[in-house]
């Protein structure tokens, strides 16, 4: 990996501090890197105190003072793509179980949108590296941390109880646990991102995607281009697939036309080629440039393990159960309810377990909490620049005591309770950031199970406080993660932390509105959920252990139990060969996708593993193309398919939606 330092610096005169508070440009902005200058990664050594002062020597006072940061136009800037992206991930991760990162998309987006408004001398000056970098944290704000947890635990709640709470208890629920997780990485940061230079890989990605960005203009326009034409192209694709009915239902032709619709015509050809008992147990074959894109993004060792997982599943499991009369429905929701069990066992066993590896991680993030408390007894100039840690005790504070009465109001959950779950979270999230800053993956659903053991034993047979508390874990461990990993992309640009800190914050506001109003749309009840259209997978696995943890394994009968010890033992099996045969590991299969793969529809898996095929192809066919535009083409190909499938739900239960919104603003 490329390292490159951005010499810029922030003494700054205080006509350009009040520039840059107004979003004016000042006469001797600088927007773009010095194009001989590398960052610097990894590169302080001495002691905390000395490694703070070299970063504030070498990379923070170099920054140009000219250069602006936190302004109102990378504030809104953020919100809004942000904002959009969320749809984008509560789409995805209601048909797939996951959300996807949107820093680096909000980067490229945001640098093409206001390049060209320079360009046509709409804005005085394009937007600067260091505004773009604050924007890509209001964005990762609003568009992940804040949405996260509604296609999880909010949604495995829906399921358990057929109902879901008020739209004002999900905003403060969704808010709150955000601003738990956001003032909860304040004093983690000088730790993990100052002293240690934690990689956190995605946040020096960021950086890196910023600093091509601004010093080869050319190359990012080529990326937003690819972006934009594979976002069209999605979105035109998902429109043939599911839009053609919205016309049949409008009736603006005088024929159907849904007849010719891309889902229309694959149903034929399926019907055709496989019949119709493989089609009910969703063995079918599908065209969605979403989950091509994603297994793109995931890999082969991902994509082969999904299609090994789905066919084993699918081809294998479900037709023995049926053929022995114990599966009888022929629905989705009918036929899921049978084998998520092993899938989820398999991924809850090898979560744990991979989590319980990173016992040196666990064991630096205990042995460091009284770190993280402490200042140098000696002046450090870093000290004006960190995000004071007076505002993580009062966001501690008012989070706390938001969330107790909440879930007191809504659980009757003790307030001793609630207090045990805010205190728990605290100590996962140190560790949960601090795997993500060594390894760039943030076991959040290994977080969220933790707390969900615990809380089976403190209050057990309450499926509801089980999964909030495990709800407020999982969410914090997220927020505070995404925060670090974008902090990281600060520190190797030389921003002023604090500013940056802000604007993470106040993606938080926009975030939880659309995410929070967005779900209750797409999902006015739980009747959506589990369903061919959502199957929700995420939700299905917080809803199973719940479930189990509550009634007991002996209530689920034979077949489920023995799913749940094979699936478990698999998914112990795996990480242990992963760990003796790490030069074989990508010939090993994951867990992860494999136990994925059992909790939603075959022609997922087989989507994935052609996305993944075909990302390997393109990288040994075209390795520096593929570095190019693998990345945007991927990310646009989800948006604008998910965002097309947004606005054909919305459009398709119009009526609903009046209901649902006359009901939340109450009109």
């Amino acid at each position: 990996m490329t390292a490159r330092e951005n010499s810029e610096s922030e003494h700054q005169s205080t006509s350009n501090a009040k520039a840059s508070a107004s979003g004016e440009k000042p006469t001797t902005a600088v927007n773009t890197p010095p194009p001989e200058t590398e960052l610097l990664i990894e590169a302080f050594r001495g002691t905390p105190d000395e490694i703070e002062r070299q970063w504030y020597e070498k990379i923070y006072l170099k920054r140009d003072p000219s250069m602006l940061q936190l302004t109102w136009r990378a504030v809104i800037m953020g919100s809004v793509l942000g904002g959009i992206l969320s749809l984008t991930n509560i789409y995805v991760g209601l048909k797939a179980g996951w959300a996807l990162g949107v820093s680096i998309t909000a980067c490229i987006l945001s640098f093409a949108i206001w390049t060209s408004f320079h360009r046509l001398g709409i804005v005085k000056s394009s937007m600067s590296i260091l505004e773009n970098n604050c924007m890509q944290s209001t964005a990762t704000s609003a568009g992940v941390s804040s949405g996260a947890t509604l296609i999880s635990a909010f949604a495995a709640y829906m399921m358990i109880n057929g109902t879901s709470l008020s739209y004002g208890l999900t905003l403060a629920w969704v808010f709150l646990i955000a601003l738990l997780g956001v003032t909860m990485a304040i004093p983690m940061k000088r730790q993990m991102v100052n002293v240690e230079q934690l990689r956190f890989p995605s946040g020096t990605a960021t950086a890196e995607t910023l600093h091509a960005l601004y010093s080869h203009g050319e190359k990012g326009m080529r990326a937003a281009k690819a972006l934009a034409v594979s976002g069209v192209f999605a979105g035109l694709v998902q429109f043939w697939s599911d839009g053609f009915a919205l016309f049949d239902k409008w009736k603006v032709f005088a024929f159907e036309i849904n007849a010719f619709s891309l889902s229309e015509l694959m149903h034929k050809f399926n019907s055709w080629l496989l019949g119709k008992d493989w089609i009910t147990r969703t063995v079918a074959f599908q065209f969605d440039p979403i989950f091509i894109a994603a297994g793109t993004l995931s890999g082969m060792r991902a994509g082969v393990s999904m299609m090994i997982g789905g066919t084993l599943c699918w081809a294998v499991f479900v037709p023995i159960l049926q053929d022995q009369g114990i599966i009888t429905g022929t629905r989705y929701k009918d036929i899921v309810g049978w084998t998520l069990w092993g899938g989820v066992a398999c991924m809850v066993t090898s979560g744990l377990l991979s989590f319980g590896m990173q016992w040196r991680s666990i064991g630096r993030a205990v042995s460091n909490v009284t770190k993280l408390f402490t200042k140098e007894k000696s002046k450090n100039p870093v000290d004006d620049l960190e995000t004071p840690m007076s505002w993580f005790f009062i966001g501690q504070f008012v989070a706390l005591v938001g969330l107790a009465f909440l879930a007191h109001l809504s659980f009757n959950m003790p307030v001793w309770q609630s207090a045990i779950a805010v205190f728990v979270s605290f100590f996962l999230a140190l560790v949960a950031c601090r795997v993500t800053g060594e390894t760039d993956t943030t076991p959040v659903g290994s977080m969220g199970k933790v707390t969900q053991l615990m809380f089976g034993v403190l209050n057990p047979g309450n499926m509801n406080v089980n999964l909030m508390a495990a709800n407020i874990t999982a969410g914090a461990a997220n927020a505070s993660a995404d925060l670090l990993t974008d902090l990281k992309s600060g520190y190797l640009l030389g921003a002023n932390p604090r500013k940056q800190f802000i604007a993470q914050f106040s993606g938080i506001f926009i975030g939880t509105l659309v995410s929070v109003t967005c779900f209750s749309l797409m999902i006015p009840d739980a009747s959506h959920l589990g369903t061919e259209q959502f199957p929700a997978p995420a939700a299905q696995t917080w809803r199973a252990v719940a479930e189990a943890l509550s009634k007991g394994l002996s209530a689920l009968g034979p077949i489920k139990v023995w799913s749940i010890i094979i699936g478990g033992s698999i998914g112990i099996i795996l990480p242990i060969l992963s760990r003796l045969f790490p030069k074989q590991e990508k010939y090993i299969p994951s867990a992860a996708g494999l136990g994925l793969a059992w909790t939603f529809q075959w022609y997922y898996s087989f989507l994935f593993f052609v996305g993944a095929v075909l990302g390997w192809v393109f990288e040994k066919a075209s390795p520096n193309k593929a570095k190019e535009f693998t990345f945007p083409i991927a990310s646009g190909l989800i948006a604008g398919g998910s965002l097309m499938g947004v606005v054909i739900t919305f459009c398709d239960n119009g009526d609903g939606m009046l209901k649902v919104l006359k009901h939340l603003f109450g009109h």
